[in-house]
């Protein structure tokens, strides 16, 4: 009794006769027994908002309240909403964090009353504040709701001063500075108690606040009040024809469309200002909203917030403390499922969707796995091509000018350091698997050339090209099998590149690329993690390698300090030396001084280098001391990781203005790197150093830049690399088909379209020119291309308070690419400033990259639910609908499969990866097999020809649901018959006789006259 006594307030009038006539007005009790009759409110919404789907501007909601004041009165700004309300701190002189609004029901039942007896003027034709308030009150007059001797008093309190929230505190945040203060200068438009101003004072023009709003919002004002002069509320709902700035009426100089009016009695301010608030609160709501904008009558308006209290959710009084107020969460949901017109057939229903309770929440699935009408089987002759090219020229010249961001310049360096490091590993790497035929110098030339063609004239720019793992396997048999059979390597290789090239033409032609449409999540996720792990391991092994080549010197004991020392002797020292047990000598130590003859050098005086150069000896137990490397490049590492994913999340911090927060969290990773490298230089240690080759000359000097295709190996030859081609080709095709539908992820919003065929043949054409070069095989690089896409992505700039900014897509385009491309042709040129950029510091940002390409990977949120109680395990939609157990064995799947992956990626098998990566689509086949298709649907992907047995699948938990339901249909009948709607009764005193509901089980019921709110009383 006591909660309901909290939810609805005991009150003099008869709120339950409200009660009663929003339950009649909600639909019957057949909806709640599975029969769902679409209820008066919901035919009514689906009448207004199926007649057009024009969007509604955004509302900016301000509430004033009526204050006295000296004897003198004055609306003052009380609240404001955008999308979350934002109260007038009185006592801190600022506005306080957004927050949920909060309402009772009782506040909204005394509103709804509020719009059945109170004036509604819809598209009421007003130009000015004054006019405005003369056609309301003279409406109220000739409907006798108001006597005429009250008309002149009513209009005087409407049209007094309003006093708005701009004033700012004397001592400002740091956050502020550089924001100017509004003006205050103007005492008329602050405490003046004239007319109110006919146009927008300064301080609204000059208010910051106007970046949160959209350009097209309109504003809803509410004024709340209480009068001495009245004997019962005064209450009027208006919508101009078109939206007007009517003066100082508003914070901010945003055209009014709405106004809400209330005025009573004294004695009940606090009841006032919560219907004010309830009022506010739908006017922001997204349907409500829509509805006011197209209600044609007041049932219109009632039926609107007869769905908003459809969807309204009760809190408990005694489980939670009203005074918190309610963080805004970090993902709205959307109001298109509520604003779409099919979505009302089941508006009858009580909360059919609060909490994820509903009855069929288990039946509904997920959007279905699509791609896009890119890899669509045309059936023509390089169909798919065509239409790639067709869908790709429209956006040509955006794709240029719009690169032009500051954004572009972070990621373009960004991208650039990641693409030089990897050129320079994987060109070292190849150096020694080729003996140098391809080496540092062949991959930044390669990077350069296969990059900026793919970029210019690529179907989706913002794929990253790089030599991949497989290659680089491929390349060392390749090479080991030519050298064995005296076969001239880059010649056979040159054909091989050849016929690869040919079979990716044809299988561009042939539209073959529509075997994408079988690699669900399963596939993309298996392949992307192993990447994301790839570039992990290397980076730790890398830093491993590290304490190898610059041991820690354990041994050092400082106490001793006074007898480490090193000496410089020379030769003719070096033998009494020897006998000596003392003298610190070893192999690294002599020199075969017998090949000089120095003997006028103070030999105390020489460096190191020198006293080796001239045939001396180090002698001393400190000629092995090495600086501690390993630890500083350790610190380098870890330091330029930690410190960049510390600066991507500055973004949504509490500390600086927006703009510096999202600057420095674009600039994250070149923060990282200059600091570090800072660090380094101050140091002064000799860690190691980015070196990049400083001419351009072939790595191997017997070689040229141009192979020719005849000369060195057999005839047969030629025909025969036919069949090595063939296993390039599948590994070509499938790692760039696969990286592509990663970055063309719906969950990216990207626009301009997808060119798998286009992709693909630049892919095969670069090969066939890198092959005549001498230069390395180019494919889609999933890492490096996910991370150029984080550094890409914008999110929205006029975001409501409280509201996070939503992520709008990718900045789609093609300059970045091509200047990271460019830049690592020309660092030939700009090696003497590459080489003070350590190489641990580069190490961490190969570490940040295969982390963030984690992120938004299911897969790896799946890993990590096995570390975690059930209790603390996030709220994942897929755990809603599937057992824990059964998504346990999914992922378990997963991880063998990947362990596999990792086990051949490894060893000489390494070659066979492609095959091993069609054999991710068999082994999701068969689960097919082992999980339901309701199961894989939100664990993974149903596969296009299962659409029909997913729909079996469906029929048949219908027809058990069914089965089951008919068991409890007298149950049901007897809970609540269908023959009468039912009158749900709440008891607000246990000692009131008169509410209880009467002993029949079905009383007749009869429309109860309009109910009095205690407004009235």
């Amino acid at each position: 009794m006591d909660q309901q006594r909290f939810i609805l307030p005991a009150a003099p009038c008869n709120v339950q006769d409200s009660v009663l006539t929003l339950t009649s007005s909600l639909g019957s009790c057949s909806s709640l027994a599975g029969n769902y009759t679409v209820s008066p409110a919901a035919e009514r919404l689906r009448s207004i908002l199926g007649e057009d789907d024009d969007p509604t501007p955004t509302l900016f909601t301000e509430m004033d309240t009526l204050q006295h004041e000296g004897g003198e009165l004055e609306w003052k700004e009380s609240a404001r909403w955008v999308k979350f309300e934002e109260k007038v701190e009185e006592g801190g002189e600022r506005w306080s964090k957004p927050h949920v609004s909060t309402l009772s029901l009782h506040s909204l039942f005394e509103l709804r009353t509020c719009l059945q007896t109170g004036t509604i003027l819809l598209d009421l034709e007003g130009y000015s504040l004054p006019q405005i308030v003369d056609d309301i009150v003279e409406k109220q007059a000739q409907d006798g709701l108001i006597a005429p001797e009250l008309k002149e008093k009513i209009s005087f309190v409407l049209l007094r001063k309003h006093r708005h929230q701009t004033k700012k505190p004397i001592h400002r945040s740091l956050a502020d500075i550089g924001k100017p203060s509004p003006s205050t200068k103007d005492p008329s438009q602050c405490r003046s108690m004239n007319d109110i101003s006919v146009t927008p004072s300064s301080d609204q023009l000059k208010n910051k606040f106007m970046k949160k709003i959209p350009r097209d919002a309109e504003a809803s004002n509410v004024l709340i009040g209480e009068v001495d002069f009245l004997d019962k509320p005064f209450v009027a709902f208006v919508r101009l024809a078109q939206a007007t700035t009517l003066g100082g009426l508003t914070e901010v100089p945003v055209p009014t469309r709405f106004l809400f009016v209330l005025l009573g009695p004294q004695g009940k301010a606090k009841s006032y200002n919560e219907i004010g608030r309830a009022m506010a609160t739908l006017m922001v709501d997204d349907l409500f909203s829509d509805v006011a904008y197209k209600a044609r009558d007041r049932e219109d308006l009632i039926a609107g917030i007869d769905e908003f209290l459809d969807e309204v959710i009760v809190l408990p009084p005694g489980e939670w403390d009203p005074k918190i107020r309610i963080e805004p969460p970090k993902k709205v949901p959307s109001a298109d499922m509520r604003k779409s017109v099919f979505s009302l057939n089941e508006l009858g229903q009580v909360n059919g969707t609060a909490g994820g309770g509903a009855v069929d929440d288990d039946e509904v699935m997920p959007a279905p796995h699509e791609l896009g009408e890119e890899l669509a089987f045309t059936g023509r002759f390089c169909g798919g091509l065509w239409l790639d090219i067709k869908r790709k020229i429209p956006w040509l010249l955006s794709d240029f000018y719009e690169g032009f961001h500051i954004q572009s310049i972070s990621a373009v360096l960004f991208i650039y350091l990641g693409c030089i490091t990897n050129a320079i590993t994987f060109g070292g790497l190849l150096g020694d698997a080729t003996d140098n035929y391809q080496g540092v110098m062949e991959s930044f030339l390669g990077t350069a050339l296969a990059g900026t063609v793919f970029c210019l004239l690529g179907g989706q720019p913002l794929i990253i090209l790089s030599s991949t793992g497989p290659i680089l396997v491929f390349e060392k048999l390749l090479y080991e099998f030519s050298k064995t059979n005296n076969i001239d390597y880059l010649e056979l290789r040159l054909w091989i590149g050849l016929h690869s090239c040919l079979q990716c033409l044809i299988l561009v032609a042939s539209d073959a690329s529509y075997i994408i449409k079988y690699m669900t999540r399963f596939t993309e996720e298996g392949f992307s993690s192993l990447i994301s792990f790839i570039f992990i391991s290397d980076a730790i092994k890398k830093m491993v390698g590290s304490f190898q080549y610059y041991p820690i010197n354990m041994n050092f004991k400082p106490d001793y300090i006074t007898t480490y020392k090193c000496e410089c002797l020379a030769a003719d020292q070096v033998a009494p030396m020897v006998l000596n047990s003392s003298a610190q000598l070893g192999q690294d130590n002599l020199t075969d001084y017998s090949l000089y003859n120095y003997t006028g050098l103070d030999w105390s005086q020489l460096t190191k280098k020198e006293c080796l150069k001239y045939g001396g000896s180090l002698v001393g137990k400190s000629c092995k001391y090495v600086p501690d490397l390993a630890l500083m490049s350790f610190i380098l590492f870890f330091g330029t990781y930690s410190m960049t994913i510390s600066l991507k999340k500055f973004k949504s911090s509490r500390y600086f203005p927006t703009k510096c927060r999202t600057l420095i969290a674009d600039f994250a990773i070149i923060i990282s790197i200059l600091v570090f490298c800072g660090l380094d230089y101050l140091m002064s240690l000799d860690t190691p150093k980015l070196h990049v080759p400083t001419e351009i000359k072939p790595t191997r000097l017997d070689r040229g830049w141009v192979v020719m295709p005849i000369g060195k190996n057999p005839w047969w030859m030629y025909l025969a690399s036919f069949v090595p081609a063939l296993l390039v080709t599948i590994l070509i095709f499938m790692d760039q088909q696969i990286s592509a539908v990663i970055v063309n992820r719906k969950e990216n919003k990207l626009k301009k379209g997808c060119g798998y065929h286009l992709d693909l043949f630049w892919v095969g054409i670069l090969m066939a020119v890198c092959s005549f070069l001498g230069l390395p095989w180019y494919v889609a690089a999933t890492v490096i291309s996910i991370a150029h896409i984080d550094s890409l992505k914008m999110e929205s700039e006029t975001s409501a308070p409280g509201e996070q900014p939503q992520f709008l897509g990718v900045r789609e385009q093609r300059l970045t690419g091509i200047l990271v491309f460019v830049l690592t042709g020309v660092s030939i040129f700009l090696a003497p400033i590459l080489q003070f950029i350590p190489m641990p510091v580069l190490y961490g940002v190969f570490l940040y990259m295969g982390v963030a390409s984690l992120n938004g990977i299911q897969f790896w949120e799946r890993i990590k639910l096995y570390l975690m109680p059930a209790k603390h395990q996030p709220d994942f939609v897929f755990l809603r609908h599937v057992p824990l157990r059964r998504v346990h064995l999914f992922t378990l799947v997963q991880i063998t499969c990947l362990a596999v992956l990792w086990i051949l990626k490894s060893t000489v098998a390494a070659i066979i990866f492609p095959v091993m990566i069609l054999g991710l689509m068999v082994v999701r086949k068969m689960l097919d097999l082992v999980f339901s298709q309701h199961d894989l649907a939100w664990l993974d992907d149903i596969l296009p020809d299962k659409d029909k047995k997913k729909k079996e699948d469906e029929k048949k938990k219908k027809e058990k649901k069914k089965a089951k339901g008919g068991d409890h249909d007298s149950d049901e009948e007897l809970k609540c018959p269908r023959e009468n709607p039912p009158s749900v009764k709440i008891p607000m005193e246990p000692k009131d006789q008169s509410v209880h509901p009467p002993s029949s089980p079905d009383p007749p019921y009869t429309h109860p006259p309009a109910s009095k709110s205690s407004l009235y009383t």
